[in-house]
């Protein structure tokens, strides 16, 4: 198949990206309650005895990540293979046991080095976007999958249940490493993470099917568009000026050039270059 002329590289000014898109309302986040005491009791028992996310009080049964998927179906998320992924991965086992009582609240959390897992209700929505580019909706999967910010690993694990391939990049080497543990028992054949400067993206594996960053900058890397194929679709936080802080920005690839529209308002920690 031939591939479209090149659009223009990015960046490119805010405003023309904007041109000609409709704003949706920003996500309405609402506070949640604490998990049940049973799971803090666990929590606190294994953060004393040095062990790791608890297990057995609630926050291994699957009647609590069933809570959380009820809760994002009643705040409008009706893509069913985001619901059943977000019902089969533990959240609390990929944060720090401390935090794990937190695990299924609609939060973000620190997983160290100024970083964050982002809130469910967020990463199911950026989910479910990709879910309505146009191949993902042929296929019933998402693909061949990129993402930028591997993190703790959370959203990797979400991905290998939604797609046929994921490359996973992370800049900052104590969390690649910390990913690679996580994801030990997520480490199906299409999954590989990789350590390296994610503004680059991974071009031996393009072009992807679908794109998601996991943290948000002034501009799209032109690296980015150039890797996503011809009926993919790429959805990342970018700071827009005239809404006041970072947006969520869907691209589609067309065969006559890209397509843009922004979503919802969004708070993800800054897109850098480099590694370290």
């Amino acid at each position: 198949m031939n591939r479209p002329a090149r659009p223009a590289r990015f960046p490119l000014p805010l405003d023309r990206l904007a041109a000609g898109a409709k704003p949706v309302a920003p996500e309405l986040l609402r506070p949640q309650r604490p998990l049940q005491h049973a799971a803090q009791h666990a929590a606190k028992n294994a953060a004393a005895q040095g062990q790791g996310a608890p297990r057995g009080l609630g926050l291994d049964s699957a009647a609590v990540r069933a809570r959380m998927v009820a809760r994002l179906r009643t705040e409008g998320l009706s893509c069913g293979p985001v619901l059943q992924a977000f019902a089969q991965v533990e959240r609390h086992r990929f944060v720090d046991t401390a935090l794990a009582t937190q695990a299924y609240e609609d939060t973000s959390l620190p997983i160290g080095l100024s970083q964050t897992i982002s809130k469910p209700s967020v990463v199911a929505r950026m989910l479910a976007l990709l879910f309505e580019g146009e191949s993902a909706r042929a296929a019933g999967h998402l693909g061949r999958v990129l993402e930028i910010g591997t993190g703790c690993g959370y959203q990797a694990a979400l991905l290998t249940l939604l797609a046929r391939s994921v490359v996973s990049i992370e800049r900052l080497k104590p969390l690649h490493d910390k990913a690679r543990e996580n994801l030990e028992g997520h480490r199906h054949g299409g999954l590989r993470l990789v350590f390296g400067d994610g503004r680059l993206g991974h071009a031996p594996n393009a072009p992807y099917d679908s794109i998601v960053a996991a943290a948000g900058g002034e501009d799209l890397p032109a690296a980015w568009l150039d890797q996503l194929a011809v009926g993919g679709r790429l959805v990342a936080p970018v700071h827009d000026a005239t809404r006041g802080g970072q947006v969520l920005l869907v691209i589609d690839r067309q065969p006559q050039g890209l397509a843009r529209r922004w979503h919802d308002a969004v708070h993800f920690v800054p897109l850098k270059s480099g590694t370290a």
